[in-house]
């Protein structure tokens, strides 16, 4: 008999059904040789300071700092009858091995690892590791079930987090609450993350903006602008100089250009697009697309690559028709599959990018709810402009002299729509939206030369301001604190 031990009871459920362990017994599911139990999540957690000193009860600056020589970990009051049921099955005689198949990642290793051992059992341990609740890929992951020892560094690294978390929780809570006479959290992340926020909000505030003016001329099929001026008077003097008269094409500059299609999604680049087009929170679009994972409609979310790999490339081509035709925002738009530009073996550590599955075919997205939906959908536009044309575009770029001063202006004509295409169309549905990246100016400018004159039909002068930094959101502030953490590990 083998037992599986899931993170959820719905994985457990999926996994049962694909093992045929169909039989429901007291929190475990059992039949075909298997036993499939859960976990609720983390089941037990380090344990807090008076287990370990009934006087830690007390905060005191003199028992600070708290450093346990050996950690003891306690068990959640409200999952103390789940434990139970998972220790009795870990003590079974006829139990001869153990499956690891919490969360394939350092918090479902740490959540399987400590009610293991906690459990007393030694028994040999196998690792079930997938990137999709796919029956295909549950049956293919256990074929390839990995031995548990090859995942002991990710478990080290969890009880690390934990330890740090609770040696900086701990003192540093306490020692700063008893020096000023009040609670004050200290943690490890949160701490840090406030800091962050609090700089941001003195720069906003010691911010001032600053006038500055330019001047637009009014030309045949075409507007150009001056440069920055800080005194309103000089461009008020430049505006009456050109007012009336005429601009010469001193140079036109024509490029093509050509625009990549965006990288598949990682949860991050998930996430602040989310933030930005949906204008879900971070954890909202996190919690969607794990639901969205037990679904078995996308796959595995806590993932930071963004490519796919090599053994996938044969059936993204069938996969990506599938996804188009779930998509109403792409008709009358030709999909194409360059299947290239999202395979690399390695950009992709323990998991590949994140997309959606075959199941997304004959699903009735209207049944889900409406933040899963939106989730899904911007997943299955990333997939389909990953692998579309690149866009290409001419862009000209003129600057004509007038009063002694130079004016540019800048205008593409699209050559091949390409992924942007399908941007558009996704964005067309969507009630507000904001302004796509890139250049927004798409006028084509007409067809001019090099020492052409052109009457000035009118000129005009604007003001606008300098701009405070941004507020943080939780996305562009998670975007931020990662910015930093790379600049200083490069640094070190």
């Amino acid at each position: 008999m083998k037992l599986v031990i899931a993170e959820k009871p719905s994985v457990a459920k999926s996994l049962a059904a694909v093992l045929g362990a169909a039989t429901r017994q007291d929190g475990y599911l059992e039949g075909g040789g298997w036993l499939v139990s859960w976990c609720l999540g983390h089941l037990a957690g380090l344990a807090d300071a008076a287990t370990y000193n009934p006087d830690y009860a007390k905060w005191r600056y003199d028992d600070l700092p708290i450093l346990p020589e050996s950690w003891r970990f306690t068990i959640a009051k409200d999952k103390r009858d789940q434990f139970d049921v998972l220790r009795t099955l870990l003590r079974r005689e006829d139990v001869i091995e153990v499956v690891n198949a919490c969360d394939a990642g350092r918090e479902g290793e740490a959540i399987f690892r400590t009610v293991y051992c906690l459990a007393g059992c030694t028994k040999p341990i196998r690792r079930l590791w997938i990137s999709s609740m796919e029956d295909s890929a549950i049956r293919e992951g256990f074929a390839n079930l990995r031995p548990g020892a090859d995942y002991d560094g990710l478990h080290q690294a969890a009880l690390c987090r934990a330890k740090a978390d609770w040696l900086v929780g701990i003192n540093a809570t306490r020692l700063f609450s008893v020096l000023y006479h009040r609670t004050l959290n200290i943690g490890r992340v949160m701490s840090p993350t406030l800091a962050l926020i609090v700089q941001r909000e003195a720069e906003i505030d010691a911010f001032k903006p600053v006038p500055f003016y330019t001047v637009a001329l009014d030309l045949p099929g075409v507007s150009a602008t001056s440069a920055r001026m800080d005194k309103k008077a000089d461009a008020e003097q430049l505006k009456s100089a050109c007012q009336g008269g005429t601009a010469t094409v001193k140079r036109v500059e024509r490029k093509d250009k050509s625009e990549k299609p965006p990288a598949l999604y990682d949860l991050t680049t998930l996430q602040r697009d989310a933030n930005r087009l949906l204008g879900y929170t971070a954890q909202q679009t996190l919690d969607y697309l794990q639901n969205l994972y037990e679904k078995k409609l996308c796959t595995y979310p806590r993932t930071d690559s963004r490519y796919l790999t090599s053994d996938m490339a044969e059936g993204l081509p069938a996969l990506v028709n599938l996804v188009a035709n779930a998509m109403p925002f792409r008709k009358g738009i030709a999909i194409s599959c360059d299947t290239a530009a999202v395979i690399n073996d390695k950009k992709v550590t323990d998991h590949h990018a994140v997309i959606p599955t075959r199941n997304i075919q004959g699903t009735d997205l209207s049944a889900l709810p409406v933040g899963e939906r939106a989730i899904l959908k911007l997943v299955a536009l990333r997939l389909l402009c990953a692998v579309a044309p690149p866009h290409t575009y001419a862009e000209t770029s003129i600057t004509v002299d007038c009063a002694g001063a130079e004016f540019t202006a800048k205008g593409k004509t699209v050559k091949q729509p390409g992924w942007r295409a399908l941007d558009a169309a996704y964005r067309a549905t969507m009630k507000s939206a904001p302004e796509q990246d890139g250049n927004s100016e798409d006028k084509a400018l007409p067809e001019l030369a090099e020492g052409q004159e052109l009457p000035v039909a009118g000129a005009a002068v604007k003001e606008g301001k300098t701009t405070p930094p941004k507020h943080f959101t939780d996305v562009i502030h998670f975007e931020s604190r990662q910015w930093k953490y790379s600049e200083r590990k490069g640094a070190g």
